[in-house]
């Protein structure tokens, strides 16, 4: 068979320039995919970061191992639905008024805007399963495809347990006599290794959104056993560590229902305990799911084309600063694990130090698979940062709580601003746990101040309105009192 003329033509161009005769024809570069792992409550409890010696993550660790992990970063706002919205639509919570969980986030975000419609747009197969949004919200318009519920025993208690309870009225603890395959995120992680493991005609973006180890901390008994009630310890705490708040954050720390003193009242220590040695169950039980979604990912036809974006939604108090929950400006609640794999350009083990939020994903995700940034989007690409994770970078972190009370967070100190002018100010590098507000105190402070204020968002939209997705994804109300959940 006869080269054509033109063909011939052009391969001997190409060999008199020098040019490789694989790249000749100008074909558009193979588009990244993209595997977005989302977890839900998940504080700076894993092992890799150290905080927490109890902790057992090897999973999570063994994925920081293969990529970029931050080591200061910080969600957008510290409760599930405004983290959420903000980080999928690229809005911080004051642009849209959604900073709680009963506003309803789907009238002030379109679908045309948000992170997975413009991996649509440009042509990827885009599709998810589990919490990804708050109350696991679907609208059709972001997706091509969407598992839809996964039923499961997370809300059945082990029969007959002495270990069954509920601590404080609220914080569940129950270890479940049932296999993992039995529980909703395990068929999470399945449909994301399906699709892992499909040939695609088309780059990919697949979401998981794993929902432990959001409450009830219902997982199966096996992983209650791993941590030995009488092995576990405390958090660093100081019974005075409320004396030097303002008002807001004194309400905020003691919250609604009062977790610290009413657990205390319970059992005391005991009880606290408890209540630590449950979340570490459910912690490991959510590390399990990764290790699954990462050994599928080993085994992926594209996994030298497939990035890895992890992030949990928020942080966790467990009695630090007298709280429980969210729903806080502090770093226990608003610090989370963030992990980047990008082939070809992040290298093993890299640890960055440099301060970034959650508002970073979105143009971050789009610079790396060379799609253009939507002009709405108001955070910066840390694709930089996955380069050269040593660099300089004076971008700090900014997160929100309820309309016009914000925090700014640097490498070395925390800068609070309350809605009626309180405010808190910490050293992170002497004060790690954050017990002594500077604010009011003349020095070094007064210059930090005013440095981490400019950072402070100056929109501060009011609410927006209720009435959006209860905890199933379905429509209805979603009522303030179900706020801490």
């Amino acid at each position: 068979m006869k080269t054509p003329l033109p063909v011939l033509g052009f391969l001997l161009a190409s060999a008199l320039l020098g040019r490789p005769l694989a790249h000749a024809a100008a074909l558009p570069a193979k588009k990244p995919n993209v595997l977005f792992i989302a977890v839900d409550d998940l504080n700076h409890w894993v092992g890799y970061l150290g905080r927490n010696s109890q902790t057992l993550t090897p999973n999570m660790d063994r994925l920081a191992k293969r990529g970029v992990w931050f080591t200061r970063s910080y969600c957008a706002a510290p409760v599930c639905n405004p983290s959420r919205a903000a980080l999928m639509s690229g809005l911080r919570p004051g642009a849209t008024g959604v900073y709680d969980n009963q506003e309803n986030f789907q009238p002030v975000i379109p679908t045309d805007i948000t992170l997975t419609t413009q991996f649509r747009k440009a042509g990827y197969y885009v599709c998810g399963a589990g919490k990804i949004y708050h109350a696991s919200v679907y609208r059709p318009e972001e997706w091509d495809d969407w598992k839809r519920g996964a039923g499961g025993r997370a809300a059945r208690e082990e029969d007959g347990s002495p270990q069954a309870a509920v601590l404080a009225g609220k914080l569940p603890i129950t270890p479940l006599n049932c296999r993992d395959e039995e529980m909703p995120d395990y068929k999470f992680v399945n449909y994301a290794i399906a699709q892992l493991n499909q040939k695609h005609g088309q780059p990919f973006f697949i979401a998981c959104g794993l929902t432990k180890p959001h409450l009830p901390w219902s997982v199966p008994k096996q992983y209650y056993e791993k941590f030995p009630l009488e092995s576990i310890q405390l958090p660093p705490y100081q019974e005075n560590d409320l004396d030097d708040l303002p008002p807001i954050a004194l309400q905020m720390a003691r919250g609604p229902a009062n977790d610290h003193a009413t657990i205390l009242k319970e059992g005391g220590t005991n009880t606290w305990k408890q209540a630590i040695r449950a979340y570490l169950a459910t912690i490991n039980f959510c590390d399990t799911m990764v290790g699954r979604l990462l050994d599928a990912y080993d085994k992926s036809p594209e996994r030298d084309n497939t990035i890895i974006c992890f992030w949990s939604d928020h942080g966790w108090h467990l009695g630090e600063k007298h709280h429980w929950r969210k729903f806080a400006l502090w770093e226990e609640t608003t610090r989370s694990p963030h992990i980047w794999v990008v082939p070809g350009l992040t290298q093993p083990d890299s640890r960055c130090d440099r301060t970034v939020d959650y508002l970073s994903i979105y143009p971050t995700l789009m610079d790396l698979c060379g799609l253009p940034t939507p002009n709405h989007v108001q955070g910066k690409s840390v694709r930089a940062l996955l380069a050269n994770p040593q660099m300089s970078w004076d971008q700090p972190a900014v997160t929100t709580y309820r309309q016009n009370n914000h925090t700014v967070r640097s490498e070395g100190w925390r800068y609070t601003h309350y809605s009626d002018g309180g405010e808190e100010l910490y050293n992170e590098a002497r004060d790690p746990y954050e017990w002594t507000n500077l604010a009011k105190k003349p020095g070094e402070g007064e210059a930090v101040v005013k440095d981490l204020g400019k950072y402070l968002p100056s929109e501060n939209k009011p609410p927006a309105k209720g009435g959006g997705p209860n905890e199933s994804g379905e429509g209805g109300k979603n009522p303030r009192k179900n706020r801490n959940q």
